[in-house]
Parts: structure tokens; C-alpha cells; sequence
């Protein structure tokens, strides 16, 4: 499929080739920026800011050409081109420190792999992974024009760079008359939010163009098996949309070795389900046909055989066997790989895209115009010596003291609404239990003819839980960005830190509580027939929850996989689905005589600045997914591999065909989302060294293996038996007795029988299996760490290569630079002596700056000044 029939097929139009440009009607002026507003009938005072603004354009420099709404598809709405001449474009190259071209690098690529024939299936044409050559670049400086290869003034500078430079005048540009001192009226996006433009942003290229070829190569889902043309998606969409696109190819590469050992770990306990003593002996009619389970509930609750956990305790056993520990330690140490070796390709993109000495850029250049329009006191700059916007102390204090109750007061909203789906779980196992009551002597418990009440209630609980935190992440996207719209940050870069942080920390509660609960609360606080925890009180009838009788693990891993699984096929119906919806009743609306690029690229979607930032959110609230509970589901790398193969084409054929083009900005890392995934490594170690110790019954298992099984051959016969204890339900209260009266009966815990001297305390091998819980968690933990942090120091952040490489290009800048200064004073110096001004000292000053010597000496000065006489 060529572009063109793409183009036609997605929209259902029929272009006008003359109508198809990205130019203005002279053909010679490259539109760079189109503003859009609507010539409303009460908008006076829109007008009057839509002529300022433009007046102020075009005395910024900028060329302006508007197309009438006659000509617009609706009849309703104006484009506003915009063009920025070679002045402007060189002015603000030079005020912003564009990196550009001087030289074509003469340094050679590495050297070719050892059987790179294995890799070319998976490999893209040259053309597309490097679509221009390799260069060395420095600051654009307006006074050395002739220094850097300029072969056309039209097209040295990128679209990419150009819309970025008329973007930071239009961010800047104010809409208010000279005579008036109305510093808050300044900036397009001030204007998009009161009305009085619909939109702003860059054209897209046209046909057969680089956009043509990352559709191509990069967008389609038959190329799934294909490596990213990152040079051309940097090139593109500019440096930070790049970085994102090669953090998430990495980490679905890096996936891949997480989900095979995940297959072979799940592959182990179906292998050895058939050896499965322990359940053999649940499933056993003699053994666990004729062991009578006391009430899972107060009176309503009835008495159960332990054969009716059967299916529960073989489902268990496929993620809770020998494979998980040794999985779990295993994840451990391949986050610290993945992260240690992201550090080094992120250095190598550094390097490759410019990046090196970006961060002084990032905190000089970037100051937010929101900051500069809302901070009216000012202060003296301490480094450039001149006056400069500030945010008070006292100021900054209230408004983070605010911040930080509303994000409190959010976060324990989440806390009660957990709590809340806790209570709706205790109170409709009593309901389902209550309309299954059952005899002791039949062997089990059913709602319809596979689901107990405790899956029942789980399965439930756990979609109520979803659909709570999809409903409160709505609500809270909104309260992140007002508050940190409050907090006034400095610059792009800490808006957007202070951003992350306050919606992961969110996103981390609002997610991981219920997987929290399950983990490491529910379950532990029971108490014992007789004795037993309550939430609210006695007098609640709420008793505290107890595991599935297949183990809390398995209903850790029902919980997983439901809101894992549910956050990602929602998050791609959202992505996909709805913008082919969009799409369809666009090109119902659409007069297909006329329709423009402008008008093209107008109804697409809009790309905001936060976009990335949910690309990233729900990239990292996955990582949480597969580091800190993977104990408890091998497979969950599996399931975040097949949907990031998803992920990377449905976010890349968004950008190429669904979104308007991003305004191309510049960063040099994943930003605070590498603290969060280091924090989140750390804590996946704690968190899986925890559910191996206190959720699964690997540890209750080794220690009757090793320590407790009576015969002369450690086997784990009789294990079942051994993990119970008996209770006489003639004494328990008359609240909590079972309308089906008192029997003998048993309960999961390690506690000394009726009639003995310590009846119903905890036994010996209880605190044996908790000595034995605390000593894994102390081993593994160390043992991971070890691990860990010797890894990450035998692997360096930046590869040697690219240390080299960077030297190198560094000395050769340095040296050619130093060969132009000089070349250019002798030009001067010789047509000085020859004409009429011929004046030693300042030539003798610019040499020496030219090779770095700028602390002068007038001694030195004189001394050269009669050597160049």
C-alpha cells in the first residue's frame, strides 16, 4: 500500500494534489506552524487578541498567510500559516544553541558482529536506519555562518528543528498592546485555553517522504520482528519521543529472556503435577474426604470436607512449587541487568544523537513561559548577573504544603476504597455461603459446577477492585496536573518530575493495594476457632479473612492476572479502537472536494505535552506488575512481552497516521522514571523474598520435609495432616456456632489440641517455620543483592567505545575549530595590512582565544603583537 492510498483509504478522500502541500501559495515558503480559530459572532475580545498576537509575530519576524474559511471543510474555521524566514530561524538557532553540522564525521562505525547473517531477517535497509549521514556538530553561531555546511538555507534546518524554534516564539509571544504592561498575556497556550485559537501544531510531511517510510517499516504490524528506525523517529519527532521509542523497544527485547525462564518455571510444575503428594492427599477420599474443616464463617457458614479444595490445590501447585523460588531470584537479578544495560544504550544514543552536554541546555534554555508570566517578583541571576523571575519562600511553601494534603487526602481515599471491597469480599462469601449449605458427609461446595464461594468471591472482588481503579485514575489525571500546575515548576524538565512522581505514587497505591493486601495481609491476622480477629468487632460479624483453602497464592495470582491483564487490553481497546471510531465519523463529515494538509492534519488527534508521560506510566506500572508480585505468576513476563509487540506498533502507528505532528523537543534520558524503576527493582527483591516466606507454603512444606516427617525417608506423606489442627466446637460462643451444631472439627494452623496443658497456643513447629520464613528472607535478600550490585558494578554506565568516541570527537571539534580561527584571522590579517585598518592587538586577542587562552596578560598580548608585526 503506497501513502497516498493510505491517506485516502483511512480518511475515505479524494485529494487535490494542489491543496496537498506543505507550502504557502507562493510554492517557495515552507509552512512551519498552523494556528486554527473560529470567527465566532460574539468573539470581539478574541479578535482583538488574535490581531495582537499576530502583529507581534510578525514583528518576532515570522511570515504569516491565512486561508479563509470558505476554503476550510466545515465553512467555519481559519488557518493561520506560519513561516519562519532563514533570519528568525538563525537568530533563535543561535539564542537556543542548535546543534548543526559542520563536517561529515570521518570517525568509522564499529566493527561488524560475528554471524550478523543470523540478524537480518530482523534488520531494516540501511537507507531507513540511517537516513542521513554521521556529522559533527556544534552550536550554531550566527557570526560563523560560513564555518558549517550550509549547501541551502531552506532546508539546513530540519522540520523538526524549525517547528521547535517557531514554537518557542509562539510560546512567548505576547497579545497585548506596547502601552500596556500586562505581563500575563503572553503565549499560545494561554490563548488555546481561553478560546481564542482551537489548535496549534507542525504539518506533517507529504507523500513518499520520511513519514511515508516510518509508516512503512515502523508502523505496521506485519514488521512486529523488524528493529525501530530510531535515527528516522529521532530525526522526525525530535530526540524525546526517540528515547522513549528505544527504552521500549529495549525492555520488550530484554522481556524476552524474562518470559522464557517464566515458561520454563510454569513448564516445571506442570511437569511435576503428577508428583504432587500434597495434593494427592486433598484429593485422597480417605484422607481428605474424612477431614471436616471448621466454618469459613459465623453461624451462616457451614461445615466442609478438605477434598473440596481439590482443584484448588492442583491449580496451586503450578505456580507454588521449587521452580518459583528459584524464578523469583532469577527476576531479581535480571531487573539490575536490564537496568544497567539501558544505561549503557541510553549513553550510546547520547552520543549518537548529540546529547552529551544536553543537561546545561535543558536547565538554561526550557524555563517554562508559565513560570515567567505567573512569578512576578524578581531576583539577580548570581551566574548571568541579570534579573530573573522567582517563586518567593513562603509562597512555594503554601503552595507544596497543598499539594501535598491534596495528594494525602487522594491517597487515603484509595486506602478506604480498598478497605470498602474488603468488606463487600467478607460479606458475600457469608451470602454464598449461606445458599450452599451442605452436609459434612458430601464432598463439596458449588456455586454452579466448578466455583467455590472463596473463588466465587475472589474472581468478583477483583473486578470491582478494577473498575474502582479506572474510575479513580479518571479523576485523579485531572487533580496531578492542577496541583502541579499550582506548584509553578521552573522549567519543562522539574514540571515534569514533579508530575511523575505525584502520579506514580498514586498509580502505585491505586494499583498494587489490593495486590498488597492479598500478599501480606489477608489471611495473617485470622486468630483460631474460638478466638477469632474481627474487622470492626465482635459485633461486626466480619471476621478477617482466610487464604483459599488452595493457599493464598493462587488467589494472589487470580488477583494479578485480572487487573494486569484488564489495564492492558483497556489500555489497547483505548488506543486502538477508539481512534479507528474517530476516524470513521471524520471522513463521514469530510467534503472530499476540498481538503487540505492543513485540514488533514487538523482532525487528527492532538498530541499533548503530557502524552509521553502515560506512555511511560503505563509502561512502568506494568514493570511493577512483573517485578514485585512475579512470585506469584510466572507468566506474567509472558503477558507483558506479547502486549508490548502490541504496544510498540499500536503507539507507532498513533503517531505516523492518528496523531497531529508533535512539536520535536530535545531530552537526554527516561527522566525521573529512572529513579522510579530503580526504587521499584529494589523493592520487587523485598517483595518477592516476603511472598516466597509468607504466602506460599514452600517454607511450612521444607521444614516437615527436612525436620519433621516421621519416617526414615524425607518424603512429603502425611504433610497434610501435620499442617492441621483440631478444635472442639462444643466451645465455641454461641454467636459463632454453626446452625448444623458442634462437631469435631479442623483448621489451618500450627496450635496444640483440646485437653492439652497449652491448649490452642502456637506448637514448636510453628516457630520453627517462622524462624525458617525470616532466615529465606535474610538469605535471599543479601543473596540478590550481592548479586545485584556486583553486577552493577562490573558493567559500566557508558560503554568504553563511546568514552573513546566521545574524546575523540571532541579533540577533532576542537581541532577544527581551531584551524577555522586561525584561517580566518590570516584572511583578516592580510586584508587589514593591505587596506586601511590594521590594528594588532585584536588579532593578536582573537588567536589566542581561538586556541582557548582566555586569561590575557597585556605582557603576552604585546610580546605576540611584535612577532605578528
Amino acid at each position: 500500500m503506497v501513502w497516498d492510498d493510505l491517506r485516502i483509504s483511512r480518511l475515505g478522500l479524494t485529494l487535490q494534489q494542489n491543496k496537498d502541500t506543505v507550502f504557502f501559495r507562493d510554492g517557495v515558503r515552507r509552512i512551519d506552524f498552523i494556528l486554527s480559530y473560529l470567527d465566532d459572532k460574539d468573539g470581539e475580545k478574541k479578535q482583538e487578541r488574535r490581531r495582537e498576537f499576530e502583529a507581534n509575530l510578525k514583528k518576532a519576524g515570522l511570515e504569516l498567510e491565512t486561508e479563509d474559511k470558505s476554503d476550510s471543510d466545515d465553512l467555519k474555521t481559519y488557518f493561520l500559516k506560519i513561516h519562519a524566514p532563514w533570519e528568525v530561524l538563525a537568530t533563535y538557532a543561535d539564542v537556543l544553541k542548535i546543534k548543526v553540522p559542520f563536517k561529515e564525521s570521518d570517525i568509522p562505525h564499529g566493527q561488524d558482529v560475528p554471524l550478523e547473517w543470523l540478524s537480518r531477517p530482523f534488520r531494516l535497509p540501511g537507507k531507513v536506519m540511517r537516513p542521513q549521514p554521521d556529522y559533527f556538530t556544534s552550536p550554531f553561531d550566527k557570526d560563523k555562518i560560513d564555518f558549517f555546511l550550509i549547501k541551502n538555507q531552506d532546508t539546513f534546518f530540519p522540520p523538526s528543528t524549525r517547528n521547535r524554534i517557531v514554537y518557542y516564539i509562539l510560546s512567548r509571544c505576547p497579545y497585548h498592546k506596547e502601552d500596556r504592561k500586562e505581563t500575563d498575556k503572553k503565549g499560545i497556550k494561554r490563548l488555546l485555553n481561553n478560546g481564542t485559537y482551537t489548535s496549534a501544531f507542525p504539518l506533517h510531511d507529504q507523500c513518499e517522504s520520511e513519514r511515508y517510510h516510518l509508516y512503512k517499516n515502523w508502523a505496521r504490524f506485519l514488521c512486529f520482528y523488524k528493529e525501530q528506525p530510531l535515527n528516522l523517529i529521532r530525526k522526525y519527532y525530535g530526540e524525546k519521543i526517540g528515547i522513549y521509542f528505544a527504552w521500549l523497544g529495549f525492555y520488550t527485547e530484554m522481556l524476552f529472556f524474562a518470559a522464557v525462564m517464566g515458561v520454563i518455571c510454569f513448564t516445571y510444575g506442570v511437569l511435576s503435577y503428577d508428583d504432587n503428594l500434597t495434593s494427592k492427599e486433598i484429593c485422597d477420599p480417605s484422607i481428605g474426604g474424612s477431614i471436616v474443616m471448621c466454618p469459613l464463617c459465623d453461624k451462616k457458614c457451614s461445615y466442609w470436607k478438605l477434598n473440596s479444595t481439590c482443584l484448588s490445590s492442583w491449580q496451586s501447585h503450578l505456580f507454588d512449587n521449587e521452580g518459583t523460588v528459584f524464578f523469583a531470584m532469577f527476576m531479581g537479578i535480571w531487573v539490575t541487568l536490564f537496568l544497567e544495560f539501558w544505561k549503557r544504550r541510553q549513553a550510546q544514543l547520547e552520543y549518537e544523537w548529540d546529547l552529551v552536554d544536553f543537561e546545561e541546555e535543558q536547565q538554561q534554555l526550557q524555563i517554562r513561559p508559565e513560570f515567567e508570566t505567573k512569578c512576578t517578583d524578581q531576583r539577580l541571576n548570581r551566574i548571568t548577573q541579570e534579573m530573573e523571575p522567582y517563586l518567593p519562600l513562603p509562597k512555594k511553601c503554601g503552595r507544596f504544603c497543598l499539594s501535598g494534603v491534596t495528594v494525602l487526602f487522594w491517597m487515603l481515599l484509595i486506602v478506604a476504597c480498598i478497605t470498602g471491597v474488603i468488606v463487600y469480599r467478607l460479606a458475600v462469601y457469608a451470602a454464598f455461603a449461606s445458599i450452599m449449605k451442605d452436609s459434612p458427609t458430601k464432598k463439596i461446595h458449588l456455586v454452579g459446577s466448578l466455583i467455590t464461594p472463596q473463588l466465587a468471591t475472589s474472581v468478583t472482588a477483583s473486578f470491582i477492585n478494577f473498575v474502582i481503579i479506572m474510575i479513580l485514575n479518571f479523576f485523579y489525571e485531572r487533580v496531578a496536573i492542577w496541583i502541579t500546575d499550582m506548584e509553578i515548576p521552573k522549567t519543562h524538565l522539574e514540571y515534569e518530575n514533579k508530575l511523575t512522581m505525584k502520579m506514580f505514587l498514586f498509580q502505585f497505591v491505586n494499583y498494587y493495594s489490593s495486590c498488597f493486601y492479598v500478599a501480606f495481609f489477608k489471611g495473617k491476622f485470622v486468630g483460631y476457632p474460638g478466638n477469632y480477629t474481627y474487622m470492626f468487632g465482635k459485633y461486626s460479624r466480619l471476621r478477617n479473612e482466610e487464604c483459599d483453602p488452595g493457599g493464598c497464592l493462587i488467589e494472589l495470582t487470580t488477583q494479578l492476572v485480572i487487573v494486569m491483564t484488564g489495564k492492558q487490553v483497556c489500555g489497547n481497546i483505548q488506543e486502538a479502537l477508539l481512534p479507528l471510531l474517530r476516524n470513521w465519523w471524520c471522513s463521514r463529515k469530510a467534503r472530499k472536494d476540498q481538503y487540505s494538509r492543513w485540514e488533514q492534519d487538523h482532525d487528527l488527534q492532538n498530541f499533548s505535552q503530557l502524552g509521553l508521560f502515560y506512555e511511560y506510566l503505563e509502561m512502568v506500572i506494568q514493570f511493577g506488575f512483573i517485578t514485585l508480585f512475579v512470585a506469584s505468576f510466572p507468566l506474567a513476563p509472558l503477558l507483558a512481552l506479547c502486549n508490548n509487540i502490541l504496544e510498540v506498533r499500536v503507539d507507532s502507528w498513533k503517531f505516523t497516521t492518528q496523531f497531529r505532528r508533535p512539536v520535536a523537543a530535545k531530552a537526554h534520558n527516561i527522566g525521573a522514571w529512572q529513579e522510579i524503576l530503580n526504587v521499584v527493582a529494589i523493592l520487587s527483591v523485598v517483595t518477592n523474598a516476603f511472598i516466597m516466606a509468607f504466602t506460599s507454603d514452600m517454607i511450612p512444606r521444607l521444614v516437615y520435609l527436612y525436620a519433621y516427617h516421621p519416617g526414615s525417608e524425607a518424603t512429603m506423606s502425611g504433610y497434610i495432616n501435620n499442617s492441621l489442627s483440631v478444635y472442639d466446637i462444643s466451645q465455641i460462643p454461641l454467636l459463632s456456632t454453626p446452625e448444623e451444631g458442634a462437631i469435631p472439627a479442623w483448621y489451618r494452623d500450627y496450635r496444640y489440641p483440646p485437653g492439652h496443658q497449652r491448649q490452642y497456643s502456637h506448637t514448636m513447629q510453628f516457630w520453627h517455620i517462622l524462624a525458617a520464613k525470616l532466615a529465606f528472607i535474610i538469605i535471599m535478600e543479601h543473596v540478590v543483592f550481592v548479586v545485584k550490585f556486583f553486577v552493577a558494578w562490573l558493567i559500566p554506565d557508558v560503554p568504553s567505545e563511546v568514552k573513546a568516541r566521545i574524546k575523540r570527537e571532541r579533540y577533532l571539534i576542537q581541532e577544527y575549530l581551531h584551524n577555522y580561527e586561525v584561517e580566518k584571522l590570516k584572511i583578516h590579517a592580510s586584508v587589514d595590512r593591505d587596506g586601511i585598518l590594521w590594528n594588532p592587538t585584536k588579532v593578536c586577542a582573537n588567536l589566542l582565544n581561538a586556541i582557548g587562552i582566555h586569561d590575557i596578560v597585556p605582557d603576552s598580548v604585546q610580546l605576540l603583537e611584535k612577532n605578528v608585526i
